[in-house]
């Protein structure tokens, strides 16, 4: 049975929490086993767990902030668009992605595709 959407917010809520301020565990934690990851769209689709977890460790260790922007549910699928603020010693950088995940019935994270690019990436 698809979740109810305040059920799918939380996840997404969450999620975008965690990515700023979480480990890479808190985001594992919020994805089905099986999971498949693409980010940005377009790159290499992660299908496994160590992948998953290789990609969320950069992001880790980089003092960030995020902000959910907007979020959009249909059934077991969530649009959202967020922003995330990355300072680097003197330099701060915003990208605000939009992405977009499916949920299992338990509303964990079964894909998830980010949709931006380099050319999003800005220096605020």
């Amino acid at each position: 049975m698809t979740p109810e959407p305040d059920v799918l917010r939380k996840t997404v809520d969450a999620y975008v929490q965690a990515v700023a301020h979480g480990t890479v565990d808190d985001v594992l934690a919020l994805y089905a086993e099986g999971a498949t990851v693409e980010d940005p769209a377009g790159s290499e689709v992660r299908t496994t767990e160590a992948s998953i977890r290789e990609f969320y460790a950069v992001l880790e260790p980089i003092e960030q902030t995020s902000e959910l922007l907007t979020c959009r549910i249909a059934a077991n699928t969530a649009a959202f668009h967020f922003r995330l603020t990355s300072h680097f010693g003197e330099n701060t950088f915003e990208v605000d992605p939009i992405d977009v995940m499916e949920f299992d019935d338990e509303a964990r994270i079964t894909s998830m595709r980010a949709y931006w690019s380099p050319e999003d990436l800005k220096q605020v």
